[in-house]
C-alpha cells in the first residue's frame, strides 16, 4: 500500500537534522520499498507492503541512527488526495502557495474555535476530521493564532505549505 511519512520538527540545519539519503536508506532497512522524499523535512512517500509495528520500529531506528525520534504522521494516498481535494483555500494558494497551510492530524482534534478565530487577524482556519486547513495572508511567522494552534489541537499534528502538500501529492502519483 502506498503511504505517506510526515515527520514534525525535522530542520534542514541545527537540531533535529535528517540528511535525506540516510533517511531513505533507513526506510528501505525498515523493508518499504521505492521510497521517494521531498525537501529535507522528513517527507516521504512509499509502498509498504505490510511491515509490522512500523511506527515503533520507526522510532527506534531513528533514535539509534540520528539520536532524537520525531511524531511520525502516516496516511494512505487515497487520505491524502482527500485531504488535498478538501482544502477550502484552493483559490488563495493559486494565488501563493505560501500562505496556505494543512496541519495533518494523527487524530480528530476538538479545539475551542471561538477561542482561536478570537486570536486570529488576518488567517481563516477550517477543521476537519484529518487536517487543519489555515490561510495565512500575513504569513506564519508572527501569527498569535499560529503560536496557539497546535497546543489548541490537542493531538500530534505537523504542518506543510501549499507547495509541499502538492509536492507530496505529485509523488504520490508518480508512485502509484
Amino acid at each position: 500500500m502506498i503511504k505517506v511519512l510526515l515527520l514534525r520538527g525535522v530542520n534542514v540545519a541545527g537540531a533535529n537534522r535528517l540528511p535525506m539519503p540516510e533517511f531513505r536508506a533507513l526506510l528501505e532497512e525498515l523493508g518499504l520499498r521505492g521510497v521517494e522524499t521531498h525537501l529535507q523535512s522528513g517527507n516521504a512517500v512509499f509502498d509498504d507492503p505490510g511491515v509490522a509495528d512500523l511506527e515503533a520500529k520507526m522510532a527506534t531506528a531513528m533514535r539509534q541512527r540520528f539520536g532524537f525520534a520525531p511524531a511520525q504522521i502516516y496516511l494512505d494516498a487515497a487520505t491524502h488526495a482527500a485531504i488535498v481535494a478538501a482544502c477550502p483555500y484552493k483559490a488563495e494558494a493559486l494565488a501563493d502557495p505560501t500562505a496556505v497551510h494543512v496541519w495533518y492530524l494523527a487524530a480528530p482534534a476538538k479545539p475551542d474555535q471561538t477561542a482561536l478565530r478570537a486570536v486570529a487577524t488576518t488567517e481563516r482556519f477550517t477543521l476537519t476530521d484529518h487536517a487543519l486547513y489555515l490561510h495565512a495572508p500575513g504569513g506564519i511567522g508572527r501569527s498569535p493564532l499560529v503560536d496557539r494552534l497546535e497546543r489548541a489541537l490537542g493531538v500530534p499534528c505537523t504542518a506543510r505549505n501549499w507547495r509541499s502538500v502538492q509536492a507530496i501529492a505529485a509523488l504520490l502519483k508518480a508512485a502509484a
